[in-house]
């Protein structure tokens, strides 16, 4: 299937913007990409691209092959996944990714449990905080907590992930607890600081009205465990996940307020399982869901009482 690599080689250039990164991409030469291109370009006695010295463009032409090929490998891609999953035993290589906290919190401990079920599957798990490319990195199943799921994979609703505003109760006896929302502006507030919700708090009542409050604090992280290990040291008050600071409040160490309130989030309220449409019924994966599902449900584990 040499025709193959050319497509794929002439989709990575378009992607990239030339040659040399496509042929980084695809870890060869420029020189086997230039090939390539020129070989496709005389198969079908046209010209792809239109070169000069500071950028590469594609022609009516390149257009044309470019959306055809698009969907050609992808047809050949999930053509792969299907044949190589079939059959009921879930076996080959389970790619997932989660965020870096939660998934060595809770799915990293699933992956034992589940290769000693199935001895034919190995796990790879992939912990990164930003947004993957299901197809691109190859990813059976990505764990993601959304307001908004993909549009073109499927997203399967697993658990509401709530969050608390917490804080020690040496913090509390120090420095006083608000008793209102608003008094939070005279202290310490600790979220994630890419978020809006580290300039402002946004918290929602059981009747759906919404209170802004606006937060300040003199040193702010990108990284939700420093979050936390500020809040336990007791430098302020936080908004944190359950799934993180459960744990802490069912010990005593951390103490919730405004139980009448929930804190929102743009990161949304739902964690999703995300897969391409390919995947929905390939063992390794639904298995997994499987798991995932005895995790989360009747109650995730950091809800329930022997999280402390």
């Amino acid at each position: 299937m040499q025709w193959l690599n050319s497509w794929e080689s002439f989709v990575k250039v378009v992607e990239t913007g030339s040659m040399a990164a496509a042929a980084r991409r695809l870890d060869c030469t420029r020189a086997q990409i230039s090939k390539q291109i020129g070989d496709l370009e005389r198969a079908f006695g046209v010209r792809l691209f239109e070169r000069s010295t500071r950028k590469i463009s594609l022609t009516p032409s390149g257009e044309i092959f470019h959306q055809h090929a698009l969907r050609a490998l992808e047809a050949i891609h999930s053509t792969e996944v299907a044949v190589r999953n079939m059959g009921d035993a879930p076996h080959g290589v389970l790619r997932i990714s989660a965020s870096i906290t939660f998934g060595r919190m809770y799915i990293a401990p699933l992956l034992p449990i589940i290769v000693a079920k199935y001895p034919d599957l190995n796990c790879e798990l992939v912990l990164t905080d930003h947004l993957v490319d299901l197809v691109e990195e190859n990813i059976d199943l990505a764990l993601r907590l959304t307001k908004t799921p993909p549009e073109d994979a499927v997203a399967r609703k697993l658990v509401h992930m709530k969050r608390v505003i917490c804080a020690t109760p040496g913090y509390f006896a120090a420095h006083g607890e608000p008793r209102t929302p608003h008094e939070l502006a005279h202290h310490a507030c600790f979220s994630l600081l890419q978020l809006n919700e580290s300039r402002i708090w946004r918290l929602i009542d059981a009747q759906g009205e919404e209170v802004s409050v606006p937060v300040t604090s003199k040193f702010l992280f990108n990284d939700i465990d420093c979050v936390m290990n500020a809040v336990l040291a007791g430098h302020g008050i936080g908004m944190l996940p359950t799934c993180l600071c459960g744990p802490a409040l069912a010990r005593g160490e951390l103490r919730k307020i405004f139980d009448d309130l929930e804190p929102l989030s743009s990161l949304g309220r739902y964690l999703y399982a995300c897969y391409t449409p390919n995947r929905v019924r390939v063992p390794k994966v639904r298995v997994f869901l499987d798991e995932l599902e005895k995790l989360f449900n009747p109650q995730p584990p950091w809800e329930r009482p022997e999280a402390a």
